[in-house]
């Protein structure tokens, strides 16, 4: 009998089955350091803990993304060690900060099944939790992946496909309890733009770009845990290409938006997202940003922006986005609509 793992196809999939991911994990400082050592990270509130306690909070968390690739990373081996791609996302809220020397561990419910015509994959959708050391969920997202089969003739499962929000709504999002922008540091911060500056449409080339490089993509899937083949075997692709993962261009991009949007501090849900086009080491990749909303919150100093970021391959200042056709211009990497907190 054999004791590897050739991970889940589509037909090991039913709707309502819950899967208990492997391997908890702690996280530290180290993360951070790593994080910002891959990414042009530097957000204040996750680079100081006296910002961060200037804002109300205990200490600087780690970075939402941190979390976000810890948590992904441990449902790759159960839901897309054998996708074909990750699809899309929805209806992600971060509920808590994390902080060094939590432990987070992941879970996820299938929620959704459509075989494709082909009959050889499928579509699966998953909600997925990130839950601390103490059973309090940190974050909490919706992602579909197109899986393969293992037998093609398997048969078919009922059609699910779930429900979604187009968007989390303003009154939904979860501002920390302590969060205070009231004292803000516009100087420390690094930008004077706060959130009475931005208008809905507004639109932000971040100017700078980043070239990918191999040993840094795979460096950062590693760190995430994230064991998908196509990020690492170049023999997994027709063309020979490690594909980047699209967690790492979401946070090369995110980092590159600082440059107009230093003050959007923290990131509380994502709308829905798209990795348009792969990326691969050499790609130079750029971004830029859009205004979709904007909405007060209950908590000192605090607003809320809603955020179309785009990553580009090549040049962002004329804002590449869809053909008249619909589709996603070739350049275009990446559609990630999210809500950000930043002072008012």
């Amino acid at each position: 009998m054999s004791k590897t793992n050739p991970g889940r196809f589509f037909e090991d999939y039913t709707v309502g089955q819950v899967i208990r991911h492997a391997v908890p994990r702690t996280v530290a400082e180290g993360e951070r350091a790593l994080y910002h050592a891959l990414y042009p990270a530097r957000h204040a509130l996750y680079s100081s803990d006296d910002f961060a306690a200037d804002c109300g909070l205990e200490g600087s968390p780690l970075d939402d993304l941190i979390a976000f690739h810890i948590v992904f990373g441990k449902t790759v081996p159960d839901i897309s060690l054998n996708a074909v791609a990750n699809l899309g996302y929805a209806d992600g809220r971060w509920l808590r900060p994390v902080y060094a020397g939590d432990t987070l561990r992941s879970e996820s419910e299938v929620i959704g099944l459509k075989q494709n015509s082909n009959g050889k994959s499928g579509v699966v959708w998953v909600r997925t939790r990130g839950i601390n050391q103490v059973g309090e969920t940190v974050l909490e997202y919706v992602r579909w992946v197109m899986v393969r089969k293992r037998d093609v003739d398997a048969a078919a499962p009922d059609t699910v496909i779930p429900d979604l929000p187009k968007a989390v709504a303003a009154t939904d999002l979860v501002v920390p309890e302590s969060l205070n922008f009231s004292e803000y540091d516009t100087e420390l911060a690094g930008e004077p733009h706060l959130w009475g500056d931005y208008q809905i449409g507004e639109k932000i080339d971040h100017v700078d770009g980043v070239t990918i490089e191999e040993a840094e993509h795979m460096l950062a899937t590693r760190l995430w845990q994230n064991t998908a083949k196509v990020h690492f075997d170049a023999t997994n692709r027709d063309d020979g290409k490690r594909l980047i993962y699209g967690g790492h261009v979401i946070s090369m991009a995110r980092a590159l938006s600082f440059n107009g949007l230093a003050n959007a501090q923290m990131i509380v849900a994502l709308n829905g997202g798209a990795h348009a086009n792969p990326c691969f080491a050499g790609d130079t990749v750029r971004a830029w940003s859009e205004v979709l909303d904007k909405a007060e919150t209950a908590a000192p100093g605090v607003g809320a922006l809603r955020l179309r970021l785009v990553a580009t391959k090549g040049d962002s200042s004329d804002f590449p986005l869809k053909a008249e056709d619909g589709k996603y211009l070739p350049q275009v990497l990446l559609d990630l609509d999210y809500w950000a907190l930043m002072p008012m």
